[in-house]
């Protein structure tokens, strides 16, 4: 792994709160992600589940992670099975773990090769009653793929039918979304990492470069500071194409008096950041663009303030869709008397502002939680106003990484240019810097 080694300490805390939530005489199984084919005989590069992760530390792929807090064999009571290497594997492939680094790495005593699965596991099976299975239940999850986790799950409710089976994505959901110390100190380093290859990016930016040019620049400093690279695949939207959401194509010329909307993050030992800025591709906003991204930039301003212990998301999207409106009229997209007769199921606003203002953010850039229980201190939040106007040719977002505590809202990312005036004198010192 690139980043350095997590204290075990944070995987052996997790484990002991997430079993806590079982009901007794239970076994919980979770699975690392599949090596996903990518075409011929390769791979994509291999990303571990973020549950497993959360639970194990651990960083490599055929593993599995059994806890039976009730077992009778006290060895089988929290149990890890990693692949088995030799030499032949550690010449095609690398070093993956020995059975004292994986020890190490997640403080589970227990380390057998995957070869001992099905032994032991009949065992665990054979003296317990509910069986909890870790399926993918993020909200946003759609997919045809039969994924390992899934497969698994079949296969075990064909050969133990008569077990209860219970959920473990509720109880993951609930201890994910409260970050500790640990990991927020984590998440701070991926906006770090984040911040850097924005400020290098602000002197390279200027008419004539091609989107994927910037791309590359931040994916350099990525890795270079040791990030795993990408958090997600990101959005390098000039000119008009930053109306386009999801944005990932990233192939085109940037221009003289265009916007730059980049919506980038790094991953730092598995935990993301999520930024969004929108930049003048010559270095200095227009009038009607600079009035556009302060009506923005109000509107994270105020939002941020509403992520506190005790909201809800679905109120607090409610209530920042009335501070858009406003803006909104100001900028003159929208009319005050038209908003008093709108629909309340579909207000106008969304017409400029069709997306949420918040997510969950942590193992995942879409992490998983509960939207519908209040916040709580520990939980962390993107904040992410846009303003989106394809009859000017332009959209503006930004977009930061909010941590609530029991003071109010920190912000991970309150370092990174976020005024335009700093913007702008940025970009012009650094663009002296580089012809020098």
């Amino acid at each position: 792994m690139k980043y350095d080694l997590i204290d075990k300490n944070l995987f052996i805390e997790n484990r002991k709160r997430f079993v806590k939530n079982l009901l007794p005489e239970s076994v919980a199984v979770l699975n690392s992600n599949d090596e996903m084919p990518r075409n011929g005989d390769g791979n994509f590069p291999f990303r571990q589940s973020s549950d497993l992760f959360y639970l194990s530390g651990i960083d490599q792929e055929q593993s599995v992670l059994v806890m039976a807090p009730d077992c009778p064999v006290p060895e089988y009571r929290e149990v890890l099975f990693l692949r088995k290497t030799s030499e032949l594997i550690a010449v095609w492939e690398g070093h993956k773990y020995t059975k004292e680094e994986a020890r190490n790495a997640s403080g589970i005593q227990s380390v057998y090769w995957l070869e001992d699965v099905q032994t032991i596991m009949t065992t665990i099976l054979n003296h317990s009653k509910n069986i909890y299975l870790n399926l993918n239940e993020n909200d946003r999850f759609s997919s045809d793929v039969p994924y390992r986790e899934l497969r698994y799950s079949n296969e075990l409710k064909s050969k133990y039918p008569n077990h209860n089976y219970q959920r473990s994505g509720p109880v993951i959901a609930d201890l994910r979304a409260i970050k500790s110390p640990v990991e927020i100190a984590l998440m701070q380093s991926a906006a770090d990492i984040t911040d850097s290859a924005f400020r290098r990016i602000l002197g390279f930016i200027s008419p004539g470069v091609f989107e994927y040019e910037i791309e590359a620049e931040i994916t350099h400093e990525f890795l270079r500071s040791r990030a795993t690279g990408h958090a997600y695949t990101p959005i390098i939207a000039s000119g008009a194409s930053a109306n386009i959401l999801h944005y990932t194509t990233n192939n085109n010329e940037c221009r003289d008096g265009e916007l730059i909307l980049l919506d980038f993050g790094a991953e730092y030992a598995n935990y993301a950041a999520d930024m969004t800025r929108t930049v003048p591709v010559n270095g200095k906003f227009t009038k009607r663009q600079r009035e556009v991204y302060e009506a923005v930039l109000r509107v994270m301003r105020a939002a941020t303030k509403m992520l506190v212990a005790g909201n809800t998301i679905p109120k607090y999207h409610e209530e920042v869709g009335k501070i858009m409106e406003q803006e909104l009229i100001g900028l003159g997209l929208l009319k005050a008397e038209e908003v008093k007769r709108q629909n309340e199921k579909s207000p106008l606003y969304k017409k400029y502002f069709m997306h949420g203002t918040s997510h969950f953010l942590g193992l995942d850039v879409h992490d998983i939680g509960d939207k519908y229980k209040p916040m709580q201190a520990g939980m962390v939040f993107t904040c992410e106003p846009g303003i989106y106007i394809p009859e000017e040719g332009f959209g503006i977002r930004i977009e930061n990484d909010i941590l609530i505590t029991k003071n109010g809202p920190d912000d991970l990312m309150k370092n990174i240019p976020v005024e335009p005036d700093e913007i702008e004198e940025l970009m012009a010192r650094q663009r002296e810097l580089s012809i020098q």
